[in-house]
């Protein structure tokens, strides 16, 4: 009896305990979200650049002998037609007195035959004597003058080593190292030049573009031809080994006319003012183009996840839930990227909170101050 009476009390007191409640689905988070925008947009890239003078010419010696006198030193800023090195002169001199001395004998010798035939003409005419005689002087006569024609060029040759002894500049410019001596033995054959002069009052800047960077770079710009092309690009800017941007900017203005097979890229040429002198033939550096790319979406770095080699937004779709979408990326422009795949104007993106985001997940969002970027 006892046992069926704690029964019944511990039955009436479980049916009076208060059930268990069911519980409640956590409130999707809110998160920050902005619709993707489109706009003109220009993205930079950078090629490696080396820098050479309008001219650079070798300066070698077109005669051989001594070098007397080096009127100049390295590095030194030359004007055109100045003096730079002396080659003893003396035995071009002399070879110049010798080529005289034979022009004189040679109008001696047509001046004697002349006289032969002034003399003959009259005996022949008379019938003195027989015409072969008068033909042996006129003959004689047409050497001379032949004679006197080679003397006359090796006088010219002669003069012309003699200058060759007087170096001067070619051109305007920086002289570079002084590579011979004065005393020093010079010759045409040398393997090395006397020095180097470079005019860099302006520069020509040499870079290369790959094939594809190729013919997006020729798809910016109007024109049917490059030459047409060339006339529409902007002005392009140099940074230089440090980095820092050189003052003026420059112009492509020669593309090369096939590519290097071993690199599969083509050259371009860009030209700066150098006014200063502060550029110099050797100097290095980077050239930066600008490319356009119109009605480009424009996504914050900030609101991408990179994963595998691929970066993804989250987007959200209409039921509010977030989908991992992988985009493709055309460049940066400050914190913001440049998309050209994956996404489209309109389109609603997450900015933020990605750490409590999975592939279908619900969230309720909430409209930033900013669109994602402004046209």
């Amino acid at each position: 009896m006892k046992i069926i009476l704690t029964a019944i009390i511990a039955i009436s007191l479980f049916s009076c305990s208060p059930k268990p409640q069911t519980a409640q689905a956590p409130p999707p988070p809110s998160l920050p979200v902005a619709s993707v925008t489109s706009g003109t947009e220009t993205t930079y890239q950078e090629y490696p650049a080396s820098i050479e003078g309008t001219v650079n010419v070798e300066i070698r010696p077109q005669v051989s002998g001594a070098l007397d006198k080096v009127f100049i030193d390295e590095g030194a800023f030359v004007s055109a037609g100045e003096p730079l090195f002396k080659i003893n002169d003396q035995p071009y001199r002399a070879q110049l007195n010798n080529a005289i001395a034979s022009l004189h004998a040679a109008q001696a010798a047509m001046l004697n035959s002349q006289l032969e035939i002034d003399k003959l003409t009259p005996l022949v005419q008379n019938k003195v004597i027989s015409d072969y005689q008068l033909k042996t002087a006129k003959a004689t006569n047409e050497i001379a003058k032949a004679n006197i024609e080679q003397a006359k060029a090796n006088v010219s040759t002669a003069k012309i080593n003699l200058g060759y002894t007087l170096i001067k500049a070619p051109v305007s410019g920086y002289i570079g190292r002084l590579l011979k001596k004065q005393g020093s033995l010079v010759s045409p054959t040398d393997v090395e030049s006397l020095t180097q002069l470079s005019d860099v009052h302006n520069v020509h800047v040499y870079f290369s573009l790959g094939e594809k960077d190729f013919v997006s770079f020729k798809e910016q710009y109007p024109g049917e031809t490059l030459k047409d092309k060339l006339n529409q690009l902007p002005p392009v800017d140099l940074l230089l080994a440090d980095n820092s941007e050189y003052a003026k900017s420059g112009r492509i203005d020669m593309i090369d006319g096939q590519f290097d097979k071993n690199t599969g890229a083509i050259t371009l040429r860009a030209s700066f003012p150098n006014t200063q002198g502060l550029l110099r033939s050797g100097n290095t550096g980077k050239i930066r183009i600008g490319l356009q790319h119109k009605n480009a979406l424009i996504v914050p770095q900030s609101a991408t996840v990179e994963m595998q080699d691929k970066t993804f937004v989250f987007a959200v779709t209409d039921s509010n839930k977030v989908k991992k979408q992988p985009i493709t990326i055309a460049g940066k422009v400050g914190s913001n990227y440049l998309v050209t795949d994956g996404l489209k104007t309109g389109d609603q993106i997450v900015l933020s909170g990605f750490d409590r985001l999975q592939e279908g997940t619900v969230i309720h969002p909430e409209k930033a101050k900013d669109n994602v970027a402004q046209n």
